[in-house]
C-alpha cells in the first residue's frame, strides 16, 4: 500500500472517529439541552401525538384530550376549566404548561420512568407509554362552595384536612378556562393575549401563589405567642394594655375601631379582635419569640411544594419594636398566602400539629395499577397541644360571641378569626377581608376541615366584622360542605 492511500485511510478513519464522538457529544452529553430548546419542536410533537394521562377529582375526570388534526395530534380539554384551573393549570401546545399539569407532566405525557412495567425500558427503547393519571385530594363539594361563594369576586379559599394536611379546596376568582389555551394558532394566542392584559389577572392562582397582609387572622399567631412564652397564663386575665397604644419609641398611637379594648383579657381582645391588645403583646413578647412563632406555623419557608410551589408568607426577622407591634396585628410587611392561613387554623384545629399540605393522593398507570402515592407528613409542632387547646377556646368564642357569628353551623363546633388587612397608600385602598376556621364534627376532639377565605373586593368598613360579613359565610359552605361529605 503506497502512502497517499495509508494517509487517506488514516484520515478516513479520523473523520469516522469524529463523527462518532460528535454523535456521542450530541445524543448523550447534550441531549437535556436539545431536549429543552425551545426551538426543538419534535419534544411538543411526541409529547402531543397520544392522549395524556387525566387528573380526576374522587372518581370525576376533570381533563380529556380531543383529535386536532393537525400534527400535534391531541390537545388537552377540561371539564368545568374554571372551577379546576386553580388545581390543574393548563397544558398548552403553545405556551407549555403549569400547576398539575407542569409538575405532573412527565406522568401525564407518558415520560416517567415510574410507568416502566419493565425496568428502564423507556431509557433503552425511547418509546412513549401511554400517560398515567393524577389522582387529586380535591373534595368536590368543597371546591364548589368555595367556588360558588366568591361568585367573581377577586379572592381566594383554600381548605384542608387538618389530621393529614390532604387539600380539599383551592379557589382563586376570577378564573379562566384553560381549554382556551390548550390548542394552536389564533384562538390559543388571542387568548393569550387577552388573559395576559385582564388587570384581574385571571391566570394567577392566589390561593397559593399570591400574599396579601393578613391583618387581624395573625392574632392567632401572635396569641400562641403570648402562650408558649407564658407572656399570658391565664386567658380571662386582664392586661395592661392602654387604649389607644403608642408605638414603641414613636410618637404613632394605634387605636381600636371598636370599645371595651383597654386592659381587656386576652380572651375578650381575641374575641372582638383588639389591636392595641395584640400589638402590645407582640411588642413585649419580641422579635424573636414572634418570629419563631410564626415559622412554627410554615412562615418563611421558601421549600413548600403541594407539588406546585407555593409563595413565601412572610415575617421579618429584622424590625424595629415598633414594626414588631404592627406585625403582629398582621400588617407592616406580613404577608401569607390563602394557604398559609388555613395552615395555621388547621395546626390550631389538629391539637398544634401542622402536617405538610399535599394536593396528589395517588397516581396510577394506564391499566389502572399504583405507581406512586401520597402519605400525610407532619411539618411542624407548631404549639403545644396545652396551647392549641387554649387557642381554640378563644377562636371558638369568636364564632359564639364574637365577630364571626355568619360562620356558626347548627350541629358542629367551628372556630374562627376574621380580619381586615389594611393596604395601599395611606392605608385608603379598600381593606381584605379575611376569615380563617376550623370545623369539628358534633363529639368530635379535632377538626375536620380547616378554611381559610380572603375576599380582595370587600365592600365593607375597615374593621374586622367585614371579614365576619364577607368572608365568613364562604368559610362556613366550604366546611359545611366537607361535614356533609363526611
Amino acid at each position: 500500500m503506497n502512502a497517499c492511500v495509508r494517509r487517506a485511510a488514516a484520515f478516513c478513519l479520523l473523520l469516522l472517529v469524529a463523527l462518532l464522538v460528535n454523535a456521542a457529544r450530541v445524543q448523550v452529553g447534550r441531549a437535556d439541552a436539545y431536549d429543552a430548546n425551545p426551538a426543538n419542536r419534535r419534544i411538543a410533537i411526541a409529547r402531543y401525538h397520544q392522549p395524556r394521562g387525566d387528573i380526576l377529582v374522587g372518581t370525576a375526570v376533570v381533563t380529556g384530550s380531543r383529535r386536532t388534526g393537525n400534527r400535534f395530534t391531541y390537545a388537552r380539554t377540561y371539564t368545568n376549566g374554571p372551577l379546576y384551573a386553580p388545581v390543574t393549570g393548563f397544558a398548552s401546545q403553545t405556551y407549555g404548561t403549569t400547576l398539575l399539569e407542569g409538575t405532573e407532566d412527565d406522568l401525564l405525557s407518558g415520560t416517567s420512568t415510574r410507568l416502566d412495567a419493565v425496568p428502564l425500558w423507556h431509557e433503552i427503547t425511547r418509546a412513549r407509554q401511554r400517560g398515567g393519571d393524577v389522582y387529586t385530594t380535591i373534595d368536590a363539594a368543597a371546591q364548589k362552595a368555595a367556588y360558588d361563594g366568591l361568585a367573581g369576586r377577586k379572592g381566594a379559599v383554600a381548605a384542608l384536612d387538618p389530621a393529614t394536611g390532604r387539600i380539599l379546596a383551592l379557589v382563586s376568582s376570577p378564573s379562566y378556562d384553560p381549554a382556551a389555551l390548550a390548542g394552536t394558532g389564533h384562538t390559543a394566542t388571542d387568548a393569550w393575549t387577552g388573559l395576559n392584559a385582564d388587570a384581574d389577572q385571571p391566570m394567577l392562582d392566589r390561593a397559593i401563589r399570591q400574599t396579601y397582609p393578613p391583618g387581624s387572622t395573625f392574632k392567632v399567631v401572635t396569641a400562641a405567642t403570648a402562650l408558649e412564652t407564658g407572656a399570658v397564663t391565664d386567658l380571662r386575665a386582664r392586661t395592661a394594655s392602654p387604649d389607644p397604644y403608642r408605638l414603641p419609641g414613636t410618637r404613632v398611637w394605634l387605636s381600636n375601631e371598636g370599645g371595651g379594648c383597654a386592659d381587656a383579657s386576652l380572651y375578650d381582645a381575641f374575641r372582638v379582635s383588639c389591636n392595641t391588645v395584640f400589638a402590645k403583646l407582640g411588642a413585649d413578647t419580641g422579635l424573636q419569640a414572634m418570629a419563631d412563632q410564626a415559622q412554627a406555623f410554615g412562615f418563611n419557608d421558601t421549600r413548600l411544594r403541594i407539588p406546585p410551589s407555593v409563595a413565601k408568607s412572610t415575617f421579618d426577622t429584622w424590625m424595629s419594636p415598633d414594626q414588631v407591634a404592627l406585625s403582629s396585628i398582621g400588617q407592616f410587611d406580613t404577608t401569607a398566602t390563602p394557604l398559609q392561613m388555613a395552615m395555621v387554623a388547621g395546626a390550631v384545629g389538629d391539637g398544634g400539629t401542622l402536617m405538610t399540605p399535599y394536593l396528589v393522593d395517588r397516581v396510577t398507570n394506564h391499566s389502572g395499577v399504583t405507581v406512586s402515592s401520597a402519605a400525610p407528613r407532619k411539618l411542624h409542632q407548631a404549639v403545644s397541644a396545652a396551647t392549641a387547646g387554649k387557642l381554640q377556646q378563644l377562636m371558638e368564642a369568636v364564632v359564639s360571641d364574637g365577630t364571626g357569628k355568619n360562620a356558626a353551623i347548627p350541629g358542629a363546633v367551628v372556630g374562627g378569626k376574621t380580619g381586615t388587612a389594611q393596604h395601599g397608600l395611606d392605608n385608603k385602598g379598600t381593606p381584605y377581608a379575611w376569615f380563617i376556621s376550623y370545623a369539628k364534627p358534633a363529639g368530635a376532639e379535632k377538626a375536620a376541615v380547616a378554611v381559610a377565605v380572603v375576599v380582595e373586593d370587600a365592600e365593607a368598613v375597615r374593621a374586622d366584622i367585614s371579614g365576619g360579613g364577607n368572608a365568613a359565610p364562604i368559610a362556613r359552605a366550604v366546611m359545611r360542605a366537607v361535614l356533609t361529605t363526611q
